[in-house]
């Protein structure tokens, strides 16, 4: 019989999820004569049984589009909302999967998307996930599909930035996304000349980077731009949450559980506008005005550049490959030039973190951009 996969993209959009699924797509088809089924907007659409043929039409002129053809949603098998309740749905994917007489199911998506396609490959499906976010933060993979074209879009805002800071002698917060990593405020710091980057690995000093600003203002730059990772923290939030999260786990089980986790709850809900805050502060320290720009859900959108093209062709012919050699259970990874399979069990629950003595750290420091920590 002929081999049939099925394909889903589950989480946040991102561009190239549509160059990965027709790469994908036209390996199966074309090299291997398989067939491929798609199912719409991620997991639910697994549960739903909602299908579309991705034959070589469906295929075609994906490439430089943006988003994804399939639709996306951040339900999980196990956690399903169906009719005003949540459940376990695993057992009705399943069963769907072997409706279809699938050989193997296709998983794009980030973190969360492989920690679903873990718990599917538990009961006895055939599954591979390709790595994709704009974050950056899959462990296990140099790289994921969707960084290089956000960082390029977050780095040309920051170009444009500049015009404007030095026009009207102000300093410019520019927000990024990456809530918990920050590959992408730290690339795009670096690619457009901000004064300032603030990443979550690295607790910053509001004070020192205020005086960063200042010694700018003495050497005659009455502007500056400050590039920040939403997930940012300043020392006094980040000892705050450390602690927080400590008396959690130490009074799961005890009576004063509910109280510590509403203790999180009120930490991690104020940092909400923690950009915005940051601004106000910079301006009371420094004398200088300050304006916020939240880049926010732009950098998800458009066409991919090239690099997220080729970056997902090389995945997605991979990952038929990987099925034709009957290999699952695996992240497709990017290593250097090369592909290489990760077990799922091997990356699950785990986050990419930038290095504090990652060459892009160092490369910052050398050329005088503050990272709030007051080290040069």
């Amino acid at each position: 019989m002929t081999k049939s996969i099925g394909i889903l993209t589950s989480g946040g959009d991102c561009p190239g999820l549509n160059a990965a699924i027709r790469a994908v797509g036209k390996t199966a088809v074309n090299h291997y004569g398989w067939s491929i089924v798609g199912f719409l907007n991620g997991f639910r659409g697994l549960m739903e049984n909602r299908t579309i043929p991705l034959d070589g039409d469906a295929l075609s002129g994906i490439l430089t589009v943006g988003g994804t053809i399939l639709g996306t949603s951040r339900d999980k098998p196990h956690k399903m909302p169906v009719g005003g309740k949540v459940l376990d749905m695993t057992d009705a994917m399943v069963e769907v999967y072997h409706q279809h007489h699938l050989h193997a199911l296709v998983c794009l998506g980030g973190g969360g998307t492989a920690k679903n396609a873990y718990r599917l490959a538990q009961k006895g499906i055939n599954v591979i996930n390709l790595p994709k976010t704009i974050d950056n933060d899959i462990y296990g993979t140099d790289i994921s599909f969707g960084y290089d074209t956000a960082l390029s879009i977050a780095t040309e805002a920051i170009d444009r930035l500049h015009s404007t800071a030095h026009s009207h002698h102000r300093i410019v917060v520019v927000e990024t996304m990456g809530h918990r990593v920050g590959w992408l405020a730290l690339g795009a710091g670096i690619g457009g000349g901000a004064d300032v980057v603030l990443i979550p690995e690295i607790a910053y000093d509001v004070d020192a980077v205020a005086e960063a600003l200042r010694q700018r203002v003495r050497r005659g730059k009455r502007f500056s731009i400050v590039a920040v990772a939403e997930g940012a923290l300043s020392k006094k939030m980040a000892k705050a949450l450390q602690e927080a999260r400590k008396q959690v786990d130490k009074d799961k089980n005890g009576s004063d559980a509910v109280k510590a986790k509403a203790r999180l709850a009120e930490l991690e809900s104020g940092r909400s506008d923690h950009t915005l805050q940051l601004a106000q502060k910079l301006e009371e320290l420094t004398g200088l005005e300050s304006r916020v720009t939240i880049l926010g859900y732009v950098q998800r959108g458009g066409t991919p550049t090239a690099a997220d093209r080729v970056l997902a062709t090389r995945l997605g012919t991979a990952c038929a490959d990987l099925i034709a050699k009957d290999q699952f259970g695996v992240l497709v990874a990017a290593r250097g030039q090369d592909v290489e399979p990760v077990p799922l069990k091997d990356i699950v629950g785990k986050l990419k973190y930038v290095p504090t003595d990652h060459p892009w750290i160092r490369c910052a420091r050398r050329i005088g951009i503050c990272l709030g920590d007051g080290v040069a």
